[in-house]
This record gives structure tokens, C-alpha cells and sequence, in this order.
């Protein structure tokens, strides 16, 4: 295996000599785990560990490798490498860190394609499709929807579900699939292109484990069933972890998401809602919230059936959600300088005191 097959390109290859990189080793991140890392290179994977600098210098979370980047390595055991440092990241797929708020939690980075996966039988919703486009969308990442599970249902309620998807959502391809019967996996797997890194998205349940199986063609991670207590899905996989198809794709196996929060994401709103941010143009306010206004071209269309009611009630949701973000980093940033006077302060003080 090489690094091209691994989707290591020319872009990277001259930001690794600009940088002075080119004495250290190149590998991409497969797999984290609660900052343990495995890297793999052109012939081995290897288990990867922060350098102190690039701990220390971190501003954040998110300046700290995820899987899918592109590091530069030092050998210093067998099998063991250090991380010194991470290559600009061309898509960042993000979403709010569940229980921290104003924080964001990289869900994996370097991503072309996501598929957003949904089961047809159980939990179908096209507000959570909606969610997941708006974070494909903010990072500029193409989406692609699978429907699995589609030996379940009938055909009748098959047809309805695609042609609800099409009626919200424009331009987006659809494929429908059945993990257990294999219906569509083999078109799914000829819309795969060579060198192109994928991801899949989606609720536990959903199949997405099983699906990474039969594109790789065996049973490489453990699946589970839906948990018939709560018509849940188990959790299956735990960590976030990169593989290489047969076909050359590269595919990124992600946990579960049962929480998809909004981050500053005004571009990926604009593109999934693209109806309703054209009508709101229209509006007779500037700054219309599109509820309680007069002459609203939203509130209008919504009257008259131009738009979906669900589509729109979950626009304002998403847009309160990125308000709130928004607002919660804003302050934190303000508490952030203003402790950084304080401690300026206290520290000038204390000099002065000395004379």
C-alpha cells in the first residue's frame, strides 16, 4: 500500500517540503481513542503519541489530531511513532460536544463524501437527514443518503419515503439498500471513487457497522441488533477508525450520533434551507425571524403550502441552536480576556508592590 492509497496527494506533499516536514515520516490517523492513536504509513500502522510542543501549543481540542488527518511522524519504538505535528485540514466534519457547551467535537476531518444513513424500518426522520446535510454542507463535504433496510418495508411506504426525502431535500442522491438481502450494495459501491475519502453518519441501529462489512467484503467489525427494550440501537462502534476498500475508496467508521448539535454553521444552514433563505429575502424586515413579523415571505409561503411545515420548524430549531452556540462562545471568550486582565493585573501589582 502507498500514501496515494491512502489519499496522500501533491497539495500535501508540497506543504510537507514549505514546512520543512520532509526529514519526518508521513502516516495518516486511523483510528482515536481518547487521545491514543494509531497512524498508519505506506507499510505498517503504528501506535502514535502527541509530541509535548504540540500538546502544550494547542489552543484547543480541535487543534489535536483526528482521525482522517495527515501527520508528520518520528519512529521511536517498534511499532511507536510521535505526532509532530498535523497538516491543515481540508474539510473539518464537526458537530457541539455533547454535555460541554460552546465546545465542538471533530467528528472526522479530510472528508469528500458522507453518507448519511438511515434505516427504513424504525426511526426514519427526515429533520435528523436535515441536521446531518447541515453539517456536510457547513464543511463543505458532499452528502450522499442510504436508506438500509428496505427488505423490512413495503414497497408502497419504500416509494413514499424516497419521494418525502426528494420533496425537502434537492440534488442530494439517494440509494436504497438492504445489508441483509444486498440489494444495492453493489451500486453503492460503484458510486465509490478511487482515493476518495468517505464517512458514514448515522443513529446507532441504523446498520452502519454491517455496511462497512459488505463493502469491504468481510466481517471485519462486530454488529449488533436493536435493543428490543427500548427499539434502540446498541452501540457498536466506540471509536472513530479509517479503512481501505477494496475498490481504493477510503471509508471512516464512526460511532452512533443520537445528539447532532449545530455549531456556527450559517453557510451549511443556507445551502440545506436554500428555499426559505431565498424567500426570506423577500421579507419586509432585514432581520426577520420569520414567526411573529408582518409581510414575511416565509411565514407567506408556509400559509400557502410553498414550503414543508416540518422543514421550516426545523430551520428555526437549527437556527436557534447555532444563536446559542454563537452566544455561549462569544462569552466565554469575554470571561476568557477578562481573566486574562486580571491575572495581568494582579501580576503588574505585585511588581509594583516590590519597590
Amino acid at each position: 500500500m502507498t500514501l496515494e492509497d491512502l489519499g496522500f496527494n501533491v497539495e500535501l506533499e508540497n506543504y510537507r517540503n514549505d514546512q520543512g516536514l520532509d526529514s519526518f515520516g508521513i502516516g495518516r490517523v486511523i483510528s482515536e481513542h481518547k487521545e491514543r492513536y494509531i497512524v498508519k504509513t505506506s507499510d505498517k500502522e503504528n501506535e502514535g503519541e502527541i509530541i509535548g510542543n504540540l500538546r502544550f501549543s494547542a489552543d484547543n481540542r480541535s487543534d489535536f489530531p483526528a482521525v482522517g488527518d495527515w501527520v508528520a511522524i518520528s519512529e521511536y519504538d517498534e511499532d511507536k511513532v510521535l505526532i509532530h505535528s498535523v497538516f491543515p485540514r481540508t474539510t473539518i466534519l464537526e458537530r457541539q460536544s455533547v454535555g460541554k457547551q460552546g465546545e465542538k467535537q471533530i467528528i472526522a476531518a479530510n472528508i469528500d463524501f458522507a453518507f448519511i444513513v438511515q434505516a427504513a424500518d424504525r426511526d426514519f426522520n427526515i429533520n435528523r437527514i436535515e441536521r446531518y446535510l447541515t453539517i456536510c454542507n457547513t464543511s463543505n463535504v458532499k452528502p450522499l443518503i442510504i436508506l438500509n433496510k428496505i427488505d423490512l418495508v413495503e414497497d408502497t411506504e419504500l416509494t413514499k419515503m424516497i419521494a418525502n426525502i426528494k420533496d425537502r431535500i434537492k440534488q442530494v442522491p439517494i440509494f436504497t439498500i438492504s445489508n441483509e438481502t444486498r440489494i444495492g450494495i453493489e451500486r453503492l459501491k460503484a458510486s465509490i471513487i478511487r482515493g476518495k475519502t468517505y464517512c458514514l453518519l448515522g443513529s446507532s441501529g441504523v446498520g452502519k457497522s454491517t455496511l462497512v462489512n459488505n463493502l469491504l467484503g468481510i466481517q471485519l467489525l462486530k454488529t449488533n441488533s436493536i435493543s428490543p427494550s427500548s427499539n434502540k440501537g446498541r452501540h457498536v462502534t466506540t471509536h472513530r477508525e479509517l479503512l481501505v476498500l477494496e475498490n481504493g475508496g477510503i471509508l471512516i467508521d464512526n460511532p452512533g450520533m443520537r445528539e447532532v448539535g449545530i455549531v456556527d454553521s450559517t453557510d451549511g444552514l443556507e445551502i440545506t434551507f436554500e428555499t426559505i433563505i431565498k424567500l426570506s429575502r423577500e421579507c419586509k424586515f432585514k432581520d426577520c425571524s420569520h414567526t411573529t413579523e408582518i409581510d414575511c415571505a416565509v411565514k407567506s409561503a408556509l400559509e400557502s403550502g410553498g414550503i414543508d411545515k416540518s422543514s421550516y420548524e426545523n430551520y428555526l430549531k437549527m437556527e436557534r441552536e447555532k444563536d446559542h452556540y454563537e452566544s455561549t462562545v462569544a462569552e466565554r471568550r469575554k470571561k476568557d480576556k477578562d481573566f486574562g486582565k486580571m491575572v495581568k493585573n494582579y501580576i503588574k501589582n505585585k511588581n509594583q508592590n516590590k519597590y
